[in-house]
């Protein structure tokens, strides 16, 4: 069952599209990724994920975007933890 994932993470807008250009994203879509929105808000940026499964999220953070944010030089301390929510309707699907 498809899972959302959303939290408020604290960096720019830029420090985002630098990560996105690491990770070569949106061109490689990482695996299990349904949907993805990001928006500015109050301490950095809200982003919303509609992902396969809460293991494939998790795969991603730790293979994808934590090396990213090394490779940018993104030290965000301690995470905090996104809210998560099961997905009862997905629009396309």
């Amino acid at each position: 069952m498809p899972v959302g994932i959303m939290g408020e993470v604290p960096i720019t807008p830029e420090q985002y599209d630098q990560l996105n250009e690491t990770m070569n994203f949106p061109a490689e879509v990482p695996d299990g990724l349904l949907s993805h929105v990001a928006g500015p808000s109050g301490g950095g940026l809200q982003v919303v994920d509609v992902w396969e499964s809460r293991e494939q999220y998790d795969k991603f953070i730790e293979s994808k975007l934590v090396p990213a944010m090394g490779e940018v030089g993104i030290e965000m301390g301690e995470p905090v933890p996104p809210t998560e929510f099961p997905i009862h309707h997905r629009y396309p699907s």
